[in-house]
């Protein structure tokens, strides 16, 4: 990926994806011109892959967490029960 892609937004990459699939499937485009789309295309996949996984690593993070949290408060409730 080149600078450029990596400071497109999510949004953005998938925008212009979108479009670059469109003018792909409308064809009337010469060979090196559909070359230069399909080049791009993968680029700007390869940017909204990057931030998909990035999401989902962020969202894996969170709910670790919110696991370990939910762990730690039963076990200090079946701590704190046993005691009275």
């Amino acid at each position: 990926m080149s600078e450029t892609d990596t400071a497109l937004g999510y949004e953005q990459a998938r925008d212009e994806l979108i479009d670059v699939v469109r003018r792909l499937e409308a064809g009337g485009t010469s060979l090196e011109e559909s070359l230069a789309l399909w080049e791009r295309g993968e680029e700007l996949a390869k940017v909204c892959r990057h931030w998909l996984e990035g999401a989902r690593a962020r969202l894996d993070s969170a709910l670790a967490a919110r696991e370990a949290d939910e762990a730690r408060e039963a076990g200090e409730a079946r701590e704190g029960g046993g005691s009275a």
